[in-house]
């Protein structure tokens, strides 16, 4: 795919999401609103950010400052854990905040409700509730949200989600990198017609992967960086969306290079799980145990 294209794939509701997405978890507080509007100014059009990660305000002012018209950008947020019994107010709360009328995707954070001081489980919810409220709010005001869907949902949680689901969740977004492959999450959407956005490709900040012999080899042979690698890996994945995310602005820009990986390279890469796995975003939510990944039992 050349650096200069960004494909897109099509969602269960026929809409079209950009294959590549620029993130915003773990961006510091005062520079998100600059990469926000460096990304959008240099091509990106598909802007990732949370309730949870406390931005979203700062990610609105960065669209507002980039002129880039709404309509242009793929907008995604999502329902913090502790919002799970007022999920209306929540909406209104993240578009109020990121100074939009609509979000493109508004998804479920973790099937894990958690207490107001997000201290605890709050087992007097249960997560499917929380889908159907917005599935219902996604009916009622097509105006507002234009897709749902879900993050960090196992297989086992899927299959609990979609025996009672009236609206198939249009993405899955998990994380997704070498010591970290979920390749079992990734058939079970595709059978569905869900796209999987995959976020910490890199394996997050001070990543070990970043370092890696099979990786740094594989970057010298292409000319390009490590996280430039990483990327590619996902965004040559079928059905797969990809986060990249930095808030330096030749990083931004360099994070678009996607190249083309071999079948023997993505063999290499996926040679280092069996010596070195590891999570970035633990299931085992407090209060809440296992939500069903096989590597975390």
């Amino acid at each position: 795919m050349p650096a200069s294209k960004v494909t897109k794939l099509t969602l269960n509701t026929g809409a079209e999401i950009p294959a590549l997405g620029f993130g915003t978890w773990k961006s510091e507080p005062g520079a998100v609103e600059l990469a926000v509007e460096h990304a959008l100014k240099n091509g990106y059009t598909h802007v990732d950010t949370a309730a949870a990660y406390g931005n979203e305000a700062e990610v609105g002012q960065g669209i507002k400052a980039s002129g880039v018209p709404r309509p242009s950008i793929f907008l995604t947020t999502k329902l913090n854990n502790n919002d799970h019994k007022r999920v209306a107010d929540a909406l209104e709360s993240s578009l109020q905040k990121l100074g939009t009328d609509y979000l493109d995707l508004w998804l479920m954070h973790w099937p894990a409700p958690m207490t107001q001081d997000l201290r605890g489980a709050d087992k007097s919810v249960n997560w499917i509730d929380t889908w159907k409220e917005m599935e219902r709010l996604y009916k009622a005001h097509p105006e507002k949200l234009r897709a749902i869907g879900v993050s960090n949902v196992s297989v086992k949680f899927l299959d609990a989600l979609l025996k009672e689901a009236t609206v198939i969740p249009a993405v899955n977004q998990i994380e997704r990198h070498p010591s970290c492959w979920q390749d079992d999450i990734l058939e079970a959407c595709a059978a569905k017609g869900i796209v999987v956005t995959a976020y910490s490709p890199l394996g997050s900040n001070d990543s070990p992967l970043l370092t890696n012999k099979i990786v740094l080899g594989i970057a010298e042979k292409h000319g390009v960086s490590p996280a430039n690698v990483l990327v590619s890996l996902q965004a040559n994945t079928p059905n797969v969306v990809v986060l990249a995310k930095s808030v330096k602005p030749e990083r931004i820009v360099a994070n678009k290079t996607i190249i083309d990986l071999t079948d023997d390279e993505i063999k290499e890469l996926r040679e280092i799980d069996k010596s070195h796995h590891f999570r970035v975003c633990s299931p085992d939510w407090a209060g809440w145990g296992n939500l069903g990944f096989p590597d975390c039992n």
